[in-house]
């Protein structure tokens, strides 16, 4: 009793010394790669002619689909890509031609088209359905979530811990936490892009996503 009690004072803090380390590590990681502010105005766009409401669904299901997408890449991803005989290199050259082709699509396009266009001529059909097919492509992936999130995660969960031991709880813990961060932030950041882009006028939104569309290109070539 005399014994337990003293160890048992110095291993909890310890626990979670590394826990909190681990968690910072991660989120360091995945910042950059994920960049949940660049990405939020490479992909505003896509909720020019949204309601609140709609806007806010959207963002809620994209970071539903990043939370999911990292989470199977944690837990599963080598198996898949092994299952498949894809190698990340290979990932990393698919994504960079979608998001080059979601990069051409923004800067070909007329600036003054509207909704009612985008319609085809059915005023009935809301302007969420419209970008409904693509929430998960190409706004989640490879826009948010691409190869390079997948890479960071594969490097984070290879840490040689045995499945099922205690070290391997706390790592895949605080691998979780850190996803669940990133999709926080994720969530704020393209919730409320467009508040900040109206600050800058017509003018400065127009110019930032042209610019943005620009930079998707910049991100083909990371």
């Amino acid at each position: 009793m005399y014994i337990f009690i003293p160890i048992y004072s110095y291993a909890m803090p310890e626990f979670y010394e590394s826990f909190i380390h681990l968690v910072f590590i991660g989120i360091i990681a995945l910042f950059p790669v994920v960049n949940p502010i660049g990405s939020a105005f490479m992909v505003s766009p896509y909720f020019e002619n949204l309601t609140r409401g709609e806007k806010r669904k959207a963002v809620g299901n994209i970071t539903f689909y990043a939370l999911l997408i990292c989470t199977v890449s944690l837990f599963a991803g080598q198996w898949i890509l092994r299952l498949f005989g894809i190698s990340i290199p290979v990932v990393q050259l698919a994504g960079g031609i979608m998001i080059c082709k979601m990069g051409w699509d923004f800067l070909s396009s007329d600036e003054k088209k509207t909704s009612a266009e985008d319609l085809d001529g059915k005023p009935n059909v809301s302007a969420f359905s419209q970008i409904a097919g693509k929430l998960f492509y190409p706004i989640t992936f490879p826009a948010t979530t691409g190869a390079g999130t997948i890479s960071v995660l594969f490097t984070l969960s290879a840490q040689g811990d045995e499945i099922g031991s205690a070290r391997w709880y706390m790592t895949t813990g605080a691998i979780m936490v850190s996803i669940l961060v990133m999709c926080s932030m994720i969530y704020f950041f393209y919730l409320n892009t467009k508040t900040i882009i109206q600050y800058l006028g017509e003018n400065g939104e127009n110019i930032v996503n042209r610019i943005s569309a620009f930079l998707i290109f910049c991100v083909v070539c990371r």
